[in-house]
């Protein structure tokens, strides 16, 4: 039999023990922020029926959802015409993002359910995107959302969020803001709010590729050039929060949907500059979020000293739970992106050094002697609550030291026969190389 070489789809990663200490780092962060806002944890199956996937994505989002083929040997027996259907051999497909089973979930379980309903969730979810840096097919989202309430409360509860995660993070932050009604307002002083998603997806993509391929996709997509003349000067709208407030109302007077917009943002910028949120946050009229279930508050956070996409991204949808058969509950919920947050962490050295170790004390293994005296004192550390182990085999001490250098084990104890015979340990800082010599039932608080 030939060796088969080892793989793993493109798009998906290992992750090393150092790297799932990192990154465990980054959830417990997260989750305990969520915590303290007072949301409780939920997690959904990875696989969702396609049903309830399709259609809640936009065209694009449909194309990258991963189906799943039915299992077993289902599709041995189906004819040509049958294996065509995708409909025949997949009902089932990966989770694109959290939002969606979750609003399925609130649906399904609405009998046992307090509303305002506050939930967070740290799973992965699953993308057919083409894997390029800081995107891949298989990625962490953390999402916190809260169904149930119109209040815009919950907006500004999020924003407190976000700059509490990425103030315990040390990550320098911007926080993007926009209104779905208002780019429907956009669209209808355009004549176009037929047109809706097609402007919102072109204008979505504004950083990305620049304003006069954005016109040229509006213009693939059926809008004439006197509409996109009414755009252009949305987007580029300069000044401070207040001046393009002011000037949006009278843009957009003749759009109610757009002036409750517009309503529904000052307020939000009101109630932060009331509680003294001092995150950074710009109002941005180019940001959409091309997902087509947002109907109010968007949000999108950018990294300030660090070269990556969005790492944080959410808004307020009115009716996702709709489509399931329970209409007019309200939504609102962001999502952190952990795997671009751990890129970002990475590249600005931001891990406490502490969190690089699994094992904060590694203690020799010298001989059977030694080793029984090491066992009582290791378990004295364990019972301390300090993360130890001993050197399984006794064995040359160079051997074992190069052993903790490898793992990244700080300190080294080490109780030879001298040790043994004065009732003491030799403690070693692995970093600084200092040690210091103490006595057995003290090994736990010279640790810390």
């Amino acid at each position: 039999m030939a060796v088969q070489k080892p793989s793993i789809p493109k798009g998906t990663r290992d992750f090393s023990p150092a790297e799932m200490m990192r990154r465990q780092y980054i959830f417990n962060t997260i989750s305990s922020v969520f915590r303290t806002y007072g949301f409780a944890p939920l997690e959904t199956p990875a696989m969702e029926n396609l049903s309830t996937l399709l259609g809640k994505y936009g065209d694009e989002g449909d194309k990258l959802l991963f189906k799943i083929l039915n299992s077993g040997d289902y599709a041995a027996g189906l004819d040509a015409e049958a294996l065509r259907s995708a409909s025949k051999i997949c009902e089932k497909g990966l989770r694109y993002d959290l939002t969606v089973p979750f609003a399925r979930y609130v649906v399904q379980h609405q009998g046992e359910i307090a509303f305002p309903f506050k939930r967070y969730q740290i799973q992965p979810v699953w993308r057919a995107d083409r894997p390029q840096k800081g995107r891949y097919r298989e990625f962490y989202q953390c999402d916190v959302d809260v169904i149930g309430s119109r209040s815009l409360l919950n907006e500004v509860e999020l924003i407190g969020i976000v700059e509490e995660v990425f103030k315990r993070l040390g990550i320098g932050v911007t926080l993007k803001i926009n209104n779905r009604k208002i780019l429907y307002g956009i669209a209808e002083i355009m004549g176009h709010s037929d047109k809706m998603v097609d402007i919102t997806v072109a204008i979505d993509k504004l950083e990305k590729i620049g304003m006069e391929n954005v016109k040229a996709e509006l213009r693939e997509r059926g809008i004439e050039d006197e509409a996109i003349a009414k755009l252009q000067p949305i987007l580029e709208l300069k000044g401070s929060t207040a001046e393009k407030i002011t000037t949006l109302r009278k843009l957009l007077l003749s759009s109610p949907m757009g002036q409750l917009g517009i309503h529904e943002i000052s307020s939000v910028f009101d109630y932060v500059e009331r509680q003294g949120i001092a995150l950074p946050i710009e109002l941005d009229l180019s940001l959409a979020r091309g997902l087509n279930y947002y109907t109010g508050a968007i949000f999108e956070v950018k990294a300030n000293d660090f070269a990556i996409g969005s790492i944080c991204g959410g808004g307020r949808y009115d009716n996702l739970t709709g489509i399931f058969g329970m209409p007019d509950v309200s939504g609102v919920g962001i999502s952190f992106g952990a795997d671009r947050i751990y890129d970002v962490m990475v590249g600005l050295n931001l891990f406490p050094s502490e969190v690089d170790f699994a094992t904060k004390a590694l203690f020799v293994n010298l001989g059977t002697e030694e080793e029984a005296v090491a066992l009582t004192a290791l378990r004295a550390v364990h019972n301390a609550g300090i993360s130890a182990e001993i050197y399984p085999d006794a064995g040359k001490m160079k051997k074992q030291m190069e052993y903790a250098n490898r793992r990244n084990i700080p300190y080294v104890v080490i109780i030879g026969s001298n040790e043994v015979a004065e009732g003491r340990a030799t403690v070693k800082d692995m970093r600084s190389g200092e040690q210091s010599s103490v006595p057995l039932d003290n090994i736990a608080q010279a640790l810390r």
